[in-house]
């Protein structure tokens, strides 16, 4: 697990102080994570998602904490994805958030909309 916060910090351009930071623990903390030396908890892994912009389901499937699902969320598939950038992601969830709400307004839930 450690393993892969690490690449996910470096994929995202975030130092390890920004990181630690963000998340509210120590530099040597998050680093002895990082290592594989501890094990945080859910509260300290939702955290380091939340400063990663990744799924914290996805940490917690990682740290054995749930079990991993076929990912079906927009989401998840979306934060999901190494080869788009931080700003990519935040842009594209926050226009298909823009578009649910758009959405939510004109249909019942389990309803479709055709295109005007």
């Amino acid at each position: 697990m450690g393993g892969y916060i690490r690449s996910q910090r470096e994929s995202a351009q975030v130092s390890l102080r920004q990181l630690a930071r963000t998340a509210g623990v120590s530099n040597p903390y998050l680093s002895q994570i990082e290592r594989g030396l501890r094990k945080p908890s859910a509260e300290i892994l939702q955290q380091i998602a939340k400063g990663l912009r990744i799924s914290a389901e996805a940490l917690y499937v990682k740290a054995g904490i749930l079990d991993e699902r076929p990912a079906s969320d927009v989401t998840d598939a979306v934060l999901a994805d190494p080869t788009l950038t931080e700003r990519q992601k935040q842009v594209l969830l926050e226009i298909y958030q823009s578009f649910r709400q758009e959405g939510g307004k004109h249909a019942a839930p389990g309803h479709t909309t055709e295109p005007s």
